[in-house]
Formats: structure tokens, C-alpha cells, sequence
């Protein structure tokens, strides 16, 4: 790994399949390295996708909440945190110490549907209960309240009538695995 090339840390909780997209995104590129996968579920499936890939883990526990949680993640050496379904919200003084350098998905257009318990079929249950036309993702830096942060991007699919909430999944899931991606690396080549 030489001077230049940005490190990148991906948060997660559960399967982990934007962090396996991620990985194979950037598994051949130099100058982007994935150096730890963290989570807050010791039984994830996140964890053995890591492990295939021979990258470092770590589990998070309710230090994660305090200052001291910083000594864990600062000898990386970070660019940037990816939050890819990391669903515990990020402490004040993680954001002060990574600032506009934490990225998180959201599977809905924010604002609408963001906040706190909006997030997998949550989300989508309240997509088809209001009838929506659209649902999509949103990418988005995190500050200190869920789902407000700087939107970095946006990109839609329609709902259809004969839509529920499984098929909702899979359509967001293609915007994930097409963009998530390629707007990490976009945002790391501009800052």
C-alpha cells in the first residue's frame, strides 16, 4: 500500500451485501483499500464475508458510544467510515473526529421516511403505505441526527401498484449494488 492510496473502513450490521459489493468494487483498484469491517452483531454474516476476503474485523460493543472507542479505528488511518446497513447511530464525537467523512445509505429518497426506526422493510412498508410513485436510495453524510446529513446523491426507481415490500427490496438493492460504489469513489477522488 503506498502513501496515496485511501483507506476506507465499512460498518455494518447484518448479511453485509453492499459491504461484498463494495469489496468487489475496489478489490483491484490500488489506490482504494478496504482496511476493517466493523459491526455490531457478532453472528453477521458480514463477518464471513470479511473473513473470505482476508480483511481485518471488529466488533463493536456499547464501547462504540464512548471516546475511548476511538483508539480502535484511529491506527487505520481512515479517508473515510462507510456505513453499509450499520444500524446503531454514529456518536458526536465520532462525527467531530471523521468530519464530512462518514458516509451512509439510506434505502428511501430523504428526506422523506429517514429518522430514527426507518430503516430495511420499515422503510419500505411506509413507501407502499403512502402509496408512493418513487422509492430509491439516498447517500448521504452523517451528522449528529439520523438521516439529515449532506445528501452526496440520489437515484430513483417507480413503485409499481402490483409492488410490496420484498420486491421493493430488490429494486433498491440494484441502485445499491450499481451506485454505492462507484459515489464512494467519486467522493474520495474529489476530497
Amino acid at each position: 500500500m503506498n502513501l496515496l492510496t485511501k483507506k476506507l473502513i465499512l460498518f455494518a450490521s447484518g448479511n453485509g451485501s453492499n459491504v461484498e459489493n463494495i469489496i468487489k468494487y475496489f478489490k483491484n483498484n490500488p489506490s482504494i483499500k478496504i482496511v476493517l469491517i466493523a459491526g455490531n452483531n457478532k453472528k453477521a454474516f458480514v463477518f464471513e464475508r470479511a473473513k473470505s476476503h482476508n480483511i481485518q474485523t471488529l466488533i463493536v460493543d456499547k464501547l462504540f458510544f464512548k471516546k475511548e472507542f476511538i483508539n480502535n479505528i484511529e491506527k487505520y488511518n481512515a479517508d473515510l467510515i462507510i456505513l453499509a446497513g450499520f444500524l446503531w447511530k454514529v456518536p458526536e464525537y465520532l462525527i467531530k473526529k471523521f468530519p464530512n467523512k462518514i458516509i451512509n445509505i439510506h434505502p428511501a429518497l430523504l428526506p422523506k421516511y429517514g429518522g430514527k426506526g426507518m430503516y430495511g422493510n420499515n422503510v419500505h412498508n411506509a413507501v407502499l403505505k403512502n402509496k408512493e410513485k418513487t422509492t430509491g436510495i439516498t447517500i448521504h453524510l452523517v451528522n449528529r441526527e439520523y438521516d439529515k446529513g449532506e445528501i452526496i446523491f440520489q437515484a430513483e426507481t417507480k413503485v409499481d401498484s402490483f409492488d410490496d415490500v420484498q420486491s421493493l427490496v430488490k429494486k433498491v438493492q440494484v441502485l445499491e449494488k450499481k451506485y454505492f460504489p462507484r459515489v464512494i469513489e467519486e467522493y474520495l477522488l474529489k476530497n
